[in-house]
């Protein structure tokens, strides 16, 4: 399992069918305003995927749009593979492929008539794009299945793609901030405002007098009592969900890796204070333990032995947490359609339940919890997560026997 944390799966930016080289692995985000996407595009490329310059908008049911970055090979013009294929197979809202390409074996997830943040993957290696295949096996009710022949799945379609991909429609990154047009526009419309102001500001003083000013009694000054400052929100100092779930992810993939003859590593916890987690014994010895922590090169902030010595508790501090203002942008309604699109789309169930806090003040803030359980890690649900802004996350679990993470959190709502 602490092999299956540390691994780092190898991807290209494109490859090339015919005459037409394809972009694929970009990173895929519900859109809600397809008329008007970039405030939504440009806030995802701040805040979820670092050096994002590119994107290309796939309209439809369920809308979306996709990140990518120029440094990452990405080219400005470079057709999206994921639309083409998706608009060929015109109303399949389920299916899911990986196709052999000049540059490797392309992965596609195409579920509930939307793109998986992650179902866009141009995999270097074969290995990687059959494993990711076959985990989304175990879901059900696919439209189509398409395989390589010579992996032997049953019931896929051999690939197809020199056929599907260039039926489809043709839609070009484009860049994010790619034209200064309205700026100028802009600028021009400011200029000439403020020449006519100008003008008239000149014409007036020209030919009109100013009336004279009333002469006013002197009133005696009354100090007035100091105004109350504005009452801080508590979302304007919400602790950083990337650096809670990188930093938890982090310390879990340290602690795995202790491995000692006769003892069992059981859950793990990890929150803003640190990570907790401890080992059973089973027939080993305290000194194997000790000597295994002793050599981890893992920093533990306390190590507790219980009283019969059969288990071994330890304490990892993780790094520093930073916070930000992350004001709420959902009401309660939207908040629920939002996270119950997410479970349609990844067959996870996302448990939530209403709450409330009430200020010193008496000010009432609503907020939705939510409960998480998912074998995806904490790198990819981060991603997720970010969408949610005026969200934190209170607490990470892992358990290492089933590979599940649980991840609870609260959002706060408009």
């Amino acid at each position: 399992m602490a092999d299956d944390l540390l691994e780092e799966k190898a991807w290209k930016s494109s490859f090339t069918e015919g005459d037409t080289t394809y972009a694929a692995s970009l990173f895929w985000q519900p859109l809600i305003n397809e008329d008007s996407p970039l405030p939504e595009v440009k806030e995802a490329a701040e805040n979820i995927l670092e050096g994002a310059d590119l994107y290309a908008v796939r309209k439809g049911k369920s809308s979306q749009f996709g990140l990518a970055a120029s440094s990452q090979g990405f080219v400005n013009g470079m057709p999206s593979a994921a639309i083409s294929l998706v608009t060929a197979l015109g109303n399949v809202t389920s299916f899911l492929g990986v196709f052999k390409v000049n540059t490797g074996w392309w992965y596609i997830c195409f579920r509930n008539d939307v793109i998986l943040s992650d179902g866009d993957t141009l995999f270097v290696n074969e290995k990687d794009a059959k494993d990711q295949f076959i985990s989304m096996l175990a879901v059900p009710d696919w439209d189509v299945l398409y395989a390589p022949q010579d992996w032997g799945i049953e019931d896929t379609k051999p690939d197809a793609l020199a056929t599907l991909i260039g039926r489809g429609l043709v839609v070009k990154l484009e860049k994010i901030n790619g034209s200064n047009d309205m700026v100028m526009l802009g600028a021009v419309v400011v200029g000439f405002a403020i020449i006519l102001w100008y003008g008239y500001s000149t014409l007036q003083s020209m030919f009109f007098s100013a009336p004279e000013a009333p002469v006013i009694a002197p009133v005696e000054q009354v100090d007035a009592p100091a105004p109350e400052p504005p009452e801080a929100k508590p979302w304007e100092t919400v602790e950083n969900p990337v650096d809670i779930m990188r930093e938890c992810y982090t310390a879990t993939k340290k602690v795995v890796q202790i491995v000692t003859p006769g003892w069992s590593i059981e859950g793990i916890t990890c929150n803003n204070g640190g990570l907790v987690t401890s080992w059973k014994r089973e027939l080993g010895r305290l000194t194997w333990m000790e000597q295994a922590l002793n050599v981890s090169g893992v920093n533990f902030t306390s190590r507790e032995i219980s009283e019969d010595g059969n288990t071994f508790m330890v304490t990892v501090p993780i790094g520093e947490i930073s916070t930000l203002n992350s004001p709420p942008e959902y009401t309660e309604r939207e908040l629920k359609n939002i996270i119950n699109d997410l479970n349609q789309t990844l067959n996870t169930e996302i448990q939530m339940e209403k709450t409330s806090w009430t200020s010193p003040r008496g000010t009432l803030y609503n907020i939705m919890g939510f409960n998480i359980s998912s074998t995806t890690d904490p790198l990819t649900w981060v991603e997720l997560l970010m969408k949610f802004s005026g969200l934190s996350v209170k607490e990470i679990t892992y358990d290492i026997n089933t590979g599940t993470w649980t991840y609870k959190g609260e959002i706060y709502e408009l």
